[in-house]
């Protein structure tokens, strides 16, 4: 009888779970397909935003970096195999956990290593125009020139940032002016 009984629940049970099953793929499934509602596309500058202020960078440092590196095209691929906006070279990449062809993590791991650039040149004469020497050219280079490197095309594109990083902050202050100042937080008594 108990063997009987078992047998009748377990075969109910299975019954109850092809019927779940049906209904799931059946009905609720076109159902969920229609009411999926996709999240909004982030607009470049909310990306470039987002990654400078997670790196504590300017957002007109990065834009301008991705404006020379690849005029902004996240399909640029460089004849030494950089990849996307920020021209990551893949072991670049691998190292800052990002795909390169993503916009985001490109943009990501790009602001991550100016930041990291920036930190190993804060105290030196011209920080800035080293850290770029060395996004370019490499840190190396930088190190054995105990500056900028005398390759023609790194201080062609150092010159070329610096023009774009014009042109962006004044942008980006006017940008900061507007935005909602945060105020202090008051304690209680």
């Amino acid at each position: 009888m108990k063997l009987l009984t078992f047998l009748l629940l377990f075969s109910v049970c299975i019954l109850a779970a092809r019927v779940l099953e049906m209904l799931k793929i059946e009905i609720l499934q076109p159902v969920l397909t229609r009411l999926h509602i996709p999240a909004p596309k982030f607009t470049l500058n909310e990306i470039i935003a987002a990654a400078a202020q997670k790196h504590q960078i300017s957002p007109a440092f990065v834009k301008s970096i991705i404006a020379a590196e690849s005029g902004f095209s996240q399909a640029a691929v460089s004849p030494k195999g950089a990849v996307g906006l920020m021209q990551l070279m893949p072991e670049t990449a691998r190292e800052f956990g990002a795909d390169p062809s993503v916009p985001e993590q490109n943009i990501d791991a790009g602001a991550h290593y100016l930041s990291w650039l920036l930190q190993r040149y804060a105290g030196k004469r011209d920080a800035l125009k080293r850290a770029i020497a060395a996004y370019n050219a490499g840190p190396g280079a930088v190190e054995r020139y105990r500056g900028i490197p005398p390759y023609r095309e790194t201080r062609t594109y150092v010159t070329r940032v610096l023009r774009f990083y014009k042109k962006y902050e004044p942008t980006y202050t006017l940008a900061s002016l507007q935005l909602p100042r945060k105020r202090p937080n008051k304690s209680l008594g």
